[in-house]
């Protein structure tokens, strides 16, 4: 952004200018959608979103890193400390965080029709994405501490870098499938994750995972 809203009216401002734009992007295109178009909807006089945004690419970072941040937030909220009877099952803590993780990628259809049709030509936005990652991969390898894998800190890493990695590109692909099979999916995306947990936590629960609501 070009500058940072510092008042509650700018802000509000630049959220209504994050809103239409997110919507005309999904029903027009990142490509057809024009910053004075942008303007024009969200009713606000084309220098003041330039005050923001130089351009449509900043409107559209800014979309990524709201759309990061939500997820974070979201994954964040999640409770996967167990409780005073002993750690939170593996099976729930898989079932917790993945289920979370298509809900949110349901909740919010723009993140996957907007980027799709930019992916790859805009290396800021794999800078967002690979931010947003490694907070995840960070939070995810301090909460698996909980289960005493006798690992070291970058064990503990490498092991939710893979997690974190897998389930990100396995629910994104499976966004642009038929909706039983996006299902299927997710309930395989779960599989998988807890087969590979289990290696490292033989003595865990081997209970079958649940299917996606």
């Amino acid at each position: 952004m070009r500058r940072q809203p510092r008042q509650a009216r700018s802000q509000e401002r630049v959220n209504q200018i994050l809103d239409v734009a997110e919507e005309m992007f999904i029903t027009q295109g990142y490509n057809a959608t024009t910053t004075n178009a942008i303007a024009s909807h969200a009713k606000v006089p084309i220098g003041s979103l330039y005050q923001f945004f130089p351009d449509k690419a900043a409107i559209l970072q800014a979309l990524a890193v709201r759309y990061t941040e939500e997820l974070h937030q979201c994954l964040t909220n999640l409770d996967l400390s167990g409780d005073e009877t002993g750690t939170l099952p593996l099976v729930t803590f898989v079932d917790r965080i993945i289920d979370t993780t298509a809900q949110f990628f349901t909740a919010r259809p723009g993140y996957h029709a907007i980027f799709m049709e930019v992916q790859g030509t805009m290396p800021e936005l794999d800078l967002i994405e690979d931010a947003a990652d490694a907070r995840l991969i960070q939070d995810l390898a301090t909460s698996l501490k909980q289960y005493s894998l006798e690992l070291d800190s970058e064990g503990y890493e490498v092991i939710a870098f893979v997690v974190v990695k897998a389930i990100g590109n396995f629910l994104w692909l499976s966004l642009s499938q038929e909706e039983n099979f996006r299902q299927r999916l997710v309930a395989e995306t779960k599989k998988l994750t807890l087969s590979y947990l289990q290696n490292y936590l033989p003595s865990a629960t081997h209970s079958t995972v649940t299917e996606s609501n």
